[in-house]
């Protein structure tokens, strides 16, 4: 699990925040996005079935979590739904997280980030025109008392403009969630079970509240509305399979453990517990907590439980790795490739170990393992990173510096970008797909600088 990197529950932004944080997210959330492989495809799981049936292709839909304890979940331009750690956590069964994507797959679907710029503008030209009217009825009146009083009511005005739009949109978004679990046969109980957690956030005066609760429409009424479609639904019952119910539990227990205090986790999930998501969880906690016998000694028992589950050789590896032992983490991760040669995260965790071992075979080796995986993934700074210095060790140069400047841009350095890509173009033979990729980077640096200056 790396941890290198609204809206809809409790912790949930207004829309209008929701397109804030949306524009944030490919600038500033690189600091706060996991990327674990075994969670990544445990939400594309959910995903992509609601996906398809909205029309739209899951491959198109970029899908990220979020290390952040609140239970939120929004989406940003470019169909990208986020989710946090919180929901993950909070959620005692897959059918509440698949509500909650098929929500915000109904803000995708109607196209409501794209709107939120017009809502946007109209608050502000109202805020707008109230300022020069307070300003003139102060100087009429020459009190500054009646200005602040129109400039205030003015902007109360536009808020609530923007919180009526936000409200209109999330029943639509509701609408289509439902629509979507009616088209891939999934009870909405999870859904109603998710609306039903957020009632006690209406109880609390408003200064406690959180935005959600003045931007959504009423809990009760979301609820009502979820209960009225479960009872003409045959698909009510609809209870996905037990091993869903098994993934969905692993997932939690191994954020569980990452994230929460390990005397936390050990409470949760005590030794005497020999469930696999307990192991895991324990797994996890005694690794975060530098105890790598005790995590070993778990992971061991897993592996020996389920010898081909490629999640656990991954985790094992990576605590091998961790402790400087890279000869003994490098089994593991060619085993959890080869159980799973797809995943690009898998591959980019056994390039790792091959960059540090540093012997022309396995240099060799860990570029084919990056380039497969940015064939798929091209939006984790660490496989750039270690393309450039295993291209390096290789006689590759160009490329290396090619690998720097995506690297870079990534993180948002576009002068180091800018000078890696010229140095990658005096290096690369003219015309060559590096040579080309070189100066689109270059161009797109120079761009962003030059916004940036005026």
């Amino acid at each position: 699990m790396r941890n290198i990197i609204s809206s809809f529950a409790t912790g949930v932004a207004a829309i209008a925040i929701l397109l804030l944080h949306g524009m944030l997210a490919d600038k500033q959330a690189l600091s706060s996005i996991i990327r674990d492989a075994e969670i990544e495809h445990t939400i594309r799981f959910y995903a992509s079935p609601l996906l398809r049936a909205a029309g739209l292709q899951p491959a198109d839909v970029k899908l990220h979590i979020i290390n952040d304890k609140g239970i939120n979940a929004f989406v940003a331009r470019g169909q990208k739904i986020f989710v946090t750690s919180g929901l993950l956590m909070a959620a005692s069964r897959p059918e509440q997280v698949i509500g909650v994507i098929a929500h915000e797959i109904g803000h995708i679907t109607g196209g409501h980030l794209a709107r939120l710029g017009g809502a946007l503008n109209d608050a502000r030209r109202k805020a707008l025109i109230g300022e020069v009217i307070g300003f003139a009825l102060g100087a009429l009146a020459r009190d500054s008392d009646v200005t602040a009083a129109t400039m205030a009511k003015s902007s109360e005005i536009a808020t609530k403009g923007v919180f009526k739009f936000s409200r209109t949109q999330e029943r639509s978004a509701d609408q289509v969630a439902v629509d979507l679990l009616e088209k891939t046969q999934t009870s909405a109980t999870g859904l109603l079970e998710f609306f039903e957690s957020l009632q006690d956030q209406e109880l609390l005066v408003r200064a406690r509240q959180d935005t959600y609760v003045a931007t959504h429409p009423r809990t009760q009424d979301r609820i009502a509305f979820v209960r009225k479609h479960l009872e003409k639904s045959p698909y009510s019952g609809n209870y996905l399979p037990a091993h869903v119910q098994a993934m969905h539990e692993r997932m939690s227990a191994k954020l569980k453990g990452f994230f929460n205090p390990t005397p936390q986790t050990l409470r949760e999930f005590p030794a005497s517990s020999t469930a696999i998501n307990a192991r895991y969880a324990r797994a996890m906690a005694y690794y975060r907590d530098a105890q790598t016998d005790e995590a070993l000694k778990e992971i061991d028992g897993l592996i020996k439980r389920i010898p081909d589950d490629p999640y656990f050789h991954e985790l094992r590896g990576q605590i091998l790795f961790e402790q400087g032992k890279l000869t003994k983490a490098l089994p593991d991760y060619k085993r959890a490739v080869n159980l799973r040669p797809g995943q690009p995260l898998l591959r980019v965790g056994l390039a790792h170990v091959q960059v540090e071992l540093n012997t022309p075979n396995l240099i060799k080796a860990a570029i084919n393992n990056l380039e497969e995986a940015l064939r798929h993934d091209q939006f984790l700074p660490l496989s750039w990173q270690l393309a450039a210095t295993a291209y390096g060790r290789n006689g590759q140069l160009g490329l290396s510096a090619l690998a720097l400047s995506e690297y870079h841009r990534l993180l948002g350095r576009h002068f180091d970008a800018q000078g890696q890509a010229n140095k990658a173009i005096r290096i690369l033979p003219e015309n060559s797909p590096g040579w080309i990729r070189a100066h689109d980077i270059l161009n797109d640096s120079r761009r962003t600088l030059g916004k940036k200056r005026r």
